[in-house]
């Protein structure tokens, strides 16, 4: 089966890459690089990064049960090496490399191309961001693409072999999120060509996670006793202190994404925390109005949502859009972690496709109503954003489905009911936490 998986993924790639894939990298004089922009970037990385780790780990890890913590934050610092790897092998190069509409080339597998050669005084950039140098982009993105895969464990949590993610996220890097990040932010992609706007990842990462979520809730199918039982969260403290690292590590998300330290990364920042306040008291106030209190995990929510749906946007619109944008999210957001969870009948465990997937949603279509030309150089085309928003909801979700089914015949998905009953800390890692 291993033999038939490479053999099949070689095919496509030889398929899809056209003969200029292994043209040389682009390499500059030193000198032509932008010192404050290359801070900014290494800066906005480490940023990014805290968002896993420990964002997501504390944020998820207290939203779970007791006998299920360690497992759940074992998978978000499993997945940010594993990731990791993938990209330095095959991932950047795929997505960020030129090659055909679908899928990028093949020239910096292994960051073949990053050689810092001091004696020539020359270094590697992508055409993307020619003013830093391409290992520090390649990073920046590799800290995109770790978070994407860390979103979707909210939603198979205390129930997926860990083994079983481990196979099912190293396929899904590779034949999933790099191919889409090539299609929106590869400048050949053919999304990115259509006019499809993405400022830093609201198709990329949130819909594309959200989706990708939802099939893996519906494949492995519900815990056991849910919906009949209370399944009481471990530490909402632990989800506070995620959620604060999440909107500080948003900074480097959003702002990061404008590949510079100018004015527009400063506007993409503001906005970004307009967005997040917003978020937060729209989905509060709605929670006090429909269960009559408002609470913490309500307000956690809420500000995510809010992030979530800036994302697309926060290169693209003003302080005002901002407002809205993040006002919606909350509400709708409010609405997919609820009613339409209760709709689709989905044990979405910790509501990945409710929060990022109706937020991703909702902050790529008001980006085409509320993209402003004078900040971001173009206009917004809703009809566009509807297209890139079915082509990620489609490609993600049938391709999440046949990787699960590959997964399964590779190692099984699920655990079986004792290890659950017992809880995945002990039953995968020989581990529970402290009384």
């Amino acid at each position: 089966m291993h033999r038939y998986v490479t053999l099949g993924f070689w095919a496509l790639t030889s398929f899809l890459l056209p003969t200029a894939a292994f043209a040389a990298p682009t390499v500059v004089a030193q000198s032509t690089i932008n010192a404050a922009d290359t801070a900014w970037m290494m800066t906005s990385t480490a940023l990014v990064l805290l968002m896993t780790l420990p964002g997501i780990a504390l944020f998820y890890g207290g939203m779970v049960r007791k006998k299920s913590v360690i497992n759940t934050m074992a998978s978000v610092v499993a997945i940010a090496a594993l990731v990791s790897l993938l990209w330095f092998a095959l991932g950047y190069s795929l997505a960020f490399t030129p090659g055909s509409a679908f899928l990028g080339g093949t020239t910096q597998f292994w960051f073949n191309g990053m050689d810092y050669a001091k004696e020539a005084a020359t270094v590697a950039v992508s055409p993307i961001a020619p003013n830093v140098p391409e290992s520090v982009y390649a990073m920046f993105q590799l800290t995109f693409a770790i978070i994407t895969a860390a979103l979707i464990v909210g939603a198979l949590v205390e129930r997926m072999l860990f083994s079983a993610m481990l196979w099912f996220i190293s396929l899904w890097t590779v034949l999933v999120y790099a191919p889409i990040a090539h299609w929106v932010w590869e400048p050949g992609g053919w999304l990115a060509t259509m006019g499809v706007l993405d400022f830093a990842g609201g198709s990329v990462v949130h819909i594309n996670a959200g989706v990708s979520g939802l099939v893996c809730a519906y494949v492995l199918g519900p815990r056991r006793g849910y919906g009949r039982e209370a399944f009481e969260p471990f530490n909402l403290g632990l989800t506070m202190a995620g959620a604060g690292l999440l909107w500080v590590g948003w900074f480097g998300f959003n702002a990061g994404s404008a590949i510079a330290s100018d004015g527009r990364a400063g506007l993409a920042m503001a906005v970004t925390h307009i967005a997040a306040a917003a978020g937060t008291m729209s989905w509060m106030f709605t929670e006090w109005i429909v269960r009559g209190k408002p609470s913490l995990l309500g307000l956690c929510s809420g500000l995510v949502a809010g992030l979530v749906a800036i994302t697309p946007a926060a290169g693209f619109v003003t302080p005002l859009s901002a407002l809205l944008i993040g006002a919606v999210a909350g509400v709708a957001c409010y609405w997919g972690a609820t009613a339409l969870k209760r709709m689709l009948r989905a044990d979405d465990s910790l509501d990945v496709f409710g929060v990022h997937g109706i937020g991703g949603i909702v902050g790529s279509i008001m980006t085409g109503l509320l993209a402003s030309k004078t900040i971001g150089g173009v206009q917004g085309d809703v009809v566009a954003q509807l297209i890139g928003i079915g082509a990620v909801v489609a490609y993600s979700g049938v391709m999440t489905a046949v990787l699960l089914w590959v997964t399964k015949i590779i190692v099984g998905l699920r655990v079986d009911d004792n290890a659950e009953a017992a809880g995945l800390d002990l039953s995968q890692h020989r581990e529970k936490m402290g009384t």
